[in-house]
């Protein structure tokens, strides 16, 4: 972590402090919103993109001439989110209501991966996205290799927050005949759909295995 580690300034109650749950929040999502201030307009941007959790470390991959790997290239300093949405909550008075949610917000410059650390970390991306598509898909050309940009941003500066649980009503809204509490939100993967080119053939066992891993996951819970 940051030697000046930040503080969570409005309900720091809700931080967590534990890096392994910090970690399992990361391991969940899949698309974290990257923000950053773009050189040449000047405005901030933020821009939502596939990444995976590889030990310390967050990892991005894309274009290497999208706008924003071509500013974190730059060595631009950001901010990825990721958030969980767990619930929506409804108190007795929509000022009340709130949401259920697991955050996580890392700060930092990140770094361009070249050579064998660049193929080790789109392995890694690639194994937490979709696990065994690595060993069963095509090989990656010299060219595609070159098009993809890798950018790694160590997990030393991050701040987490939830909410969870019921609605937070006002002492005096509690007698009130109005129904409070809260509504589950699950996320989880369907039956895979396969493409009208591609019926010929089954549905591999690194799929099955990946949608079979989300319902063992949610029975769990």
């Amino acid at each position: 972590m940051a030697e000046e580690k930040r503080e969570i300034k409005r309900k720091p109650h809700r931080s967590i402090e534990e890096i392994q749950e910090i970690y399992s929040i990361l391991d969940e999502g899949l698309v974290a919103h990257v923000g950053f201030i773009d050189s040449n307009s000047k405005e901030p941007v933020v821009i939502p993109v596939a990444y995976g959790r590889d030990g310390d470390r967050i990892l991005f991959h894309g274009s290497t001439g999208s706008r924003m790997f071509m500013a974190l290239k730059s060595g631009v300093q950001i901010c990825a989110t990721v958030t969980l949405l767990d619930g929506l909550v409804s108190a007795r008075s929509p000022f009340n209501s709130s949401m259920n949610y697991r955050s996580v917000m890392a700060f930092g410059i990140p770094k361009v991966l070249e050579g064998d650390e660049k193929e080790k970390a789109l392995y890694a991306v690639s194994e937490r996205l979709i696990p065994g598509l690595w060993d069963a898909g095509r090989t990656q050309t010299k060219k595609e290799f070159a098009q993809t940009m890798m950018v790694e941003l160590k997990l030393d500066d991050v701040t987490a927050k939830k909410r969870t649980g019921d609605a937070l009503d006002d002492e005096e809204d509690l007698q009130l005949p109005i129904w409070a509490g809260y509504i589950p939100i699950n996320t989880k993967f369907g039956e895979p759909v396969t493409n009208e080119n591609a019926k010929h053939l089954p549905v591999p066992d690194y799929i099955k295995n990946l949608a079979n891993a989300s319902l063992m996951r949610r029975k769990a819970e």
